[in-house]
């Protein structure tokens, strides 16, 4: 039975309360590194990290009010830390320090659960790829059979794409991972440069080399564009089930509890349901990343249009990525290979898929190409129209039995598999 995946984890990353905690840190690491330069007494510093602290309904009332939830959240701190203390909170900054820099508190942690996810599918896939290096089955081509494959070969094409994708996310997310410490419009007028520096160090960041009030969307832009990707192939990968579960195909298909049940009305039906509902979902990240890319265009040093998009489609995003790895890895996990129907479907038509090994034995023993292709093709299309493919070669008397043999073998597919794996 296949298992419903529910990840409270990063869910809990995106919650509201969540959210103040991350800004909190955030107004914690500036008091610190002011301390560190000697801008905010010890005591002072080490009163705030005591009593900092706030409640979701009281930020709500002071929000009814002010119409400003960083406002309102400064406010409820304050109120906390008491006049002495309060005095050394937001000193310098504007809100969108506490904002860009929080978002990628938000989006390091939740990025630590998609690798943890990434690593667990990669190593399922491969896990099965070697499993399968050598079952036999059927390459297609325009949806069309081709030539003979492993099962095994066509998983490892998934695994190469998996580890790319995954150096890739990592590579956009090293780029997003900056805070901005650098007051109204960027420009550090009210407060010493180095407390960016030394506040990013203490939260894990890089400091953005240039800031305007915002960190330029284009970072983050890529990084939705590499969950996208994730997405997509999943739903690549899901897809390609999707075909090979198809009745009159039945090469492998989705996990199927004892009680589980396929239609309300057919009992016999057995649909690949996760991966249609995975195929769904890719579409949604990928619309995401469109509204990404329309958040770069800001007014000037900034405005607060991406704000709104963003507050739906980040949390919308990585916790639909997270689901969507989640639930592929348990498809994986699960999946039924029919090793019988993959090698059946190879030899339908009388092995018609074995035409070129045919094609250049004619064309070894003399034949023009022209003439030989003539030849196979022949065959080839009578056998899509009732007949066989080997027994119309065997007729024509061109091909002795033992080249017939040599033609039809699988053997000579095959034999660079071994080298192909070695390179995993």
């Amino acid at each position: 039975m296949i298992d419903r995946y529910t990840r409270e984890e990063i869910k809990k990353i995106w919650n509201l309360e969540q959210k103040f905690q991350y800004y909190l840190e955030v107004e914690v690491a500036v008091c610190e590194a002011y301390s560190k330069l000697g801008l905010v007494p010890k005591e002072n510093l080490e009163n705030i990290k005591k009593s900092a602290s706030f409640t979701i309904e009281k930020i709500d009332e002071v929000e009814r009010e002010v119409r400003h939830d960083v406002i309102a959240f400064l406010t409820v701190i304050n109120e906390s830390v008491g006049k002495d203390n309060a005095k050394f909170i937001h000193m310098g900054l504007t809100s969108s320090d506490v904002i860009d820099t929080a978002f990628a508190l938000q989006i390091k942690d939740s990025s630590s659960i998609i690798l943890k996810d990434l690593d667990e599918l990669i190593s399922v896939v491969k896990e099965k790829a070697f499993e399968y290096k050598n079952t036999i089955c059927i390459g297609r081509s325009h949806g069309v059979h081709a030539e003979v494959m492993t099962f095994g070969f066509k998983l490892l094409n998934w695994l190469d794409e998996l580890e790319r994708v995954k150096k890739s996310f990592e590579v956009s997310l090293e780029e997003l991972l900056v805070g901005q410490i650098s007051g109204p419009v960027g420009t550090y007028s009210n407060l010493p440069i180095e407390v960016e520096t030394l506040t990013c160090e203490i939260l894990g960041l890089k400091p953005a080399r240039i800031s305007t009030q915002i960190i330029s969307r284009d970072r983050h832009a890529k990084f939705m564009s590499e969950l996208a990707l994730i997405a997509s192939l999943i739903e690549k990968y899901a897809t390609e089930i999707r075909h090979l579960q198809k009745t009159e195909v039945r090469e492998v298909e989705e996990g199927f509890g004892k009680n589980q049940k396929g239609s309300s009305a057919m009992p016999h039906k057995k649909n690949p349901v996760l991966c249609e509902n995975l195929c769904g979902l890719s579409r949604v990240v990928r619309s995401n990343m469109m509204t990404a890319f329309e958040n770069i265009n800001l007014w000037h040093e900034r405005d607060i249009s991406h704000s709104s998009a963003e507050r739906i489609i980040f949390p919308d995003s990585l916790i639909l990525v997270d689901f969507m790895l989640n639930r592929f890895t348990g498809v994986i996990k699960d999946l039924v290979v029919h090793d019988d129907n993959m090698l059946k479907n190879a030899e339908l038509y009388g092995g018609i898929v074995f035409s070129q090994k045919v094609l250049l034995k004619l064309i070894e023993k003399g034949y023009t190409r022209e003439d030989a292709y003539r030849i196979v093709q022949k065959h080839a299309l009578n056998a899509l129209n009732g007949g066989n493919f080997k027994q119309g070669l065997i007729s024509e008397q061109i091909l002795n039995n033992e080249e017939i043999d040599e033609c039809f073998s699988t053997k000579d597919y095959l034999h660079n598999i071994e080298k192909i794996f070695e390179r995993f």
